[in-house]
């Protein structure tokens, strides 16, 4: 079990009636990484992630934790995982600490001894007494967090933690999340806040539709894109009339800011003598990658539906998929 991805999806399925919500998924979490999953809203994220842990029934595909199949092995399947689905949920008129009481007695073992670390681990240590209807909703996000440390997860699922948080609060989300898989923790992270997931993930899945348009590392999505570069001149007019003459220059655009094109270094560099010769002075020529959020967009906007990204995607697996029709597991995760 141990040498088993931490989550492997093949083929998920999940339709409302004539509404796919998740078709034909295609995922693999490896022990060890940061893990992103985006979309925008409504994109199938939240309902994935259901199926994983066994709270609705896949109508087609299998998932596993560590090997597990929630829906074949119960609650057994999520033995080593935790995280919040939506928000997470307490009682108001309660304090911190007595939520995670609760929250340790349902899980049972050893877990009511890791409170005062989980509080501590999410900053909420002097805060612990306080009733949580008093806490902002950064601080309610934290305490969910330190009710899925009650379990000592290999695999932490969290569902839009920063959504709704201020720009302190989701600083302090991203720097708790770093900390927690600097410590080996796996964590697979569901947003669609782009520079959360930049700076937090090494390997990205990104759907739209239901349907996934890249899965792979993320620096290998963003290398994709070179070959670009940013040109700021003193006439970006005739600048752009000189680029599109020259051999080499392709996906010519003009801004406010200027020029963008693909070429060579050798296109590149023809243009800039190019520009020198006609007296166009040259601000700025550098060569720029695609953010996440430009290739974000790229793919869940300009894609059509049912049209796959080449690069990293899993291909639809349609002849591998098994309809499913074991009950489901009585337990959820509980954060």
């Amino acid at each position: 079990m141990s040498a088993a991805p931490a989550v492997e999806a093949r083929a998920l399925v999940k339709r409302y009636g004539r509404i796919t919500a998740v078709d034909h998924v295609d995922l693999t979490v490896k022990a060890g990484d940061v893990y992103g999953y985006l979309g925008p809203n409504g994109a199938g994220k939240t309902t994935t992630l259901r199926m994983m842990l066994g709270l609705i029934t896949p109508d087609a595909g299998t998932v596993k934790l560590f090997g597990r199949d929630p829906l074949v092995d119960g609650v057994r399947a999520l033995d080593g995982v935790a995280g919040f689905v939506e928000a997470p949920r307490f009682y108001p008129y309660l304090n911190g600490r007595k939520n995670l009481e609760l929250v340790a007695a349902l899980d049972g073992g050893d877990a009511a001894s890791r409170i005062d670390a989980a509080l501590d681990t999410v900053e909420l240590a002097d805060r612990a007494r306080d009733k949580v209807g008093g806490y902002s909703h950064g601080m309610r996000q934290r305490l969910g967090l330190a009710g899925a440390l009650l379990r000592d997860p290999r695999l932490l699922i969290l569902d839009e933690p920063a959504t709704g948080l201020d720009p302190g609060g989701m600083r302090d989300m991203r720097l708790l999340i770093r900390r927690l898989a600097d410590q080996g923790m796996t964590v697979l992270l569901s947003s669609h806040l782009m520079a959360e997931v930049e700076e937090l993930c090494d390997r990205v899945v990104i759907i739209s539709s239901g349907r996934v348009r890249y899965e792979g590392a993320l620096d290998e999505l963003i290398a994709t894109t070179a070959g670009r570069y940013e040109l700021r001149t003193t006439d970006d007019e005739r600048a752009q009339q000189i680029a599109a003459a020259q051999r080499g220059i392709g996906d010519l655009e003009r801004d406010a800011r200027g020029l963008t094109f693909a070429a060579g270094e050798r296109a590149a560099t023809a243009l800039s003598i190019a520009l020198g010769e006609a007296g166009v002075g040259i601000a700025a020529l550098v060569p720029r990658t695609a953010t996440l959020e430009e290739l974000f967009f790229r793919m869940t906007e300009e894609a059509p539906a049912g049209d796959l990204a080449p690069a990293g995607v899993s291909n639809d697996r349609r002849s591998a998929t098994t309809d499913r029709h074991t009950p489901r597991a009585e337990e959820e995760v509980r954060a």
